[in-house]
C-alpha cells in the first residue's frame, strides 16, 4: 500500500473513530439522565452522527458493541502506523530527538513546539521522539494544537513521553499522544480535568469610582468580562463549554492509554498521583530519562541511537482574562495577572 493511500485510509478511520466516540459519549450520558426513561419506551430509536460522507447509526443501549467497534478501529490505526513507519528509509533509525515542553503552555509555546514537530517530521534522519514534559498544563487551545500535531507525527515516528517532576492536566493531555509514557516514580501525573477562571471586579470598580460603559451587538458579547458578574444563563453556558472540553480530555486519555471510558473517568477527578501509584494505567512504567530513551530505542528497533536535544521555549505565562484551562487550581494563582 502506497504512503498516500495509507494516509487516506487513516483519515477515514480517524473520522469514523471520532464519530463512534461521540455516539458512545451520547449513549453514556443518556443512560444516566432523565432522557433514558423516555428511551425505555422505544428500544428501536437510532442515534445518527453526520460526518462528511459518513453516517454512523447505532441502536441506543448497545454501548458494548460501540466500544468494541472503537477498539477495533484503534487496532486498525495501530496497524496503519506500522505501515507508515516501515516506509521510512533505513537511515531514519539513527537519531533520537528530545523535544522539551517545560512550564505552562500558551500560544507562544504552541507556535514554537509545532514548528519543531514539523521539522522533525520532515527530517528523515530522525527515527524517534523523546517528549520531555515538565508542565502543569495551560490554555485549552494551545494544548490541543500541540496534542494533535504530535498525534500526526506518531503515525510516522514512535514517540515516548517522559517526566521527571510533573506532567499535570494539559501536560498529561499532551503525553497521551505518545506511544509510551515513562515517569520518575515520584513524578506527579494526572489532574485530568478543566478549570475556568473568571475575574469579577464589579465591586472593585464601584469602590474606586470606575464606571465601564459597554456598547455591544449581542447580550453575550461581553460574557466573561471582568467588569460584571456572570448571569445564571451564562454560567450554564460556560458549564456546557467546560464539559465539552472535559469530554475531549477523557477521549484523549481513553484512546492514548487504551482504557475504557469508565476506567478513564475513575481517574478524572482532577487529582494528581505519584507515577508509581498509577503504573500500568496512567503511565506505562517508571524510570529515569535514560530508561525512557531505552524504551524508545526498543520501539525504533535499534540498540544505540544518536541523541540530540532541542532548546526549551521560555514563556512569560500569565492569566489576564476569563479563560478555560487545562491546569490544576494550585498552579493558577501564581499566573493570575502575570
Amino acid at each position: 500500500m502506497e504512503k498516500g493511500e495509507v494516509w487516506k485510509y487513516l483519515t477515514f478511520i480517524l473520522t469514523l473513530l471520532l464519530a463512534l466516540a461521540i455516539v458512545s459519549n451520547v449513549l453514556l450520558y443518556t443512560q444516566n439522565s432523565e432522557l433514558q426513561k423516555a428511551l425505555m419506551k422505544n428500544r428501536t430509536t437510532e442515534v445518527k452522527v453526520e460526518m462528511p460522507n459518513i453516517t454512523v447509526q447505532a441502536p441506543t443501549g448497545n454501548i458494548t458493541a460501540l466500544q468494541a467497534k472503537i477498539e477495533e478501529l484503534q487496532m486498525q490505526i495501530e496497524y496503519l502506523k506500522e505501515q507508515l513507519r516501515e516506509k521510512q528509509p533505513a537511515e531514519a533509525n539513527t537519531t533520537i530527538v528530545i523535544l522539551p515542553i517545560m512550564g505552562p503552555i500558551d500560544e507562544a509555546m504552541a507556535l514554537d513546539i509545532v514548528s519543531k514537530i514539523r521539522e522533525i517530521k520532515e527530517n528523515e534522519s530522525i527515527g524517534g521522539v523523546l517528549l520531555w514534559i515538565e508542565s502543569p498544563g495551560g490554555y485549552v487551545g494551545p494544548v490541543r494544537v500541540i496534542y494533535k500535531e504530535l498525534k500526526k507525527l506518531s503515525y510516522e515516528k514512535p514517540i515516548v513521553a517522559y517526566t521527571g517532576g510533573y506532567a499535570d492536566s494539559g501536560g498529561y493531555f499532551i503525553a497521551c499522544a505518545a506511544d509510551k509514557i515513562i515517569a520518575d516514580p515520584l513524578a506527579e501525573v494526572g489532574s485530568i480535568g478543566v478549570l475556568y477562571v473568571h475575574y469579577d471586579l464589579e465591586q472593585y470598580y464601584a469602590q474606586n469610582g470606575i464606571k465601564v460603559n459597554v456598547f455591544k451587538t449581542g447580550k453575550y458579547k461581553d460574557m466573561g468580562a471582568e467588569w460584571r458578574d456572570l448571569t445564571p444563563e451564562e454560567r450554564e453556558m460556560i458549564k456546557n463549554i467546560i464539559d465539552t472540553y472535559f469530554q475531549d480530555f477523557l477521549q484523549a486519555v481513553s484512546e492514548g492509554r487504551h482504557l475504557n471510558m469508565n476506567t478513564t473517568k475513575e481517574y478524572a477527578t482532577g487529582q494528581t498521583w505519584f507515577a508509581t501509584e498509577v503504573k500500568g494505567t496512567l503511565v506505562d512504567d517508571t524510570g529515569d530519562l535514560d530508561y525512557a530513551i531505552k524504551v524508545l530505542e526498543e520501539l525504533m528497533g535499534v540498540k544505540s541511537a544518536r541523541v540530540i536535544m532541542y532548546d526549551a521555549q521560555k514563556t512569560d505565562f500569565g492569566i489576564y482574562e476569563s479563560s478555560s484551562l487545562y491546569m490544576p487550581a494550585n498552579y493558577v494563582y501564581s499566573y493570575i495577572r502575570g
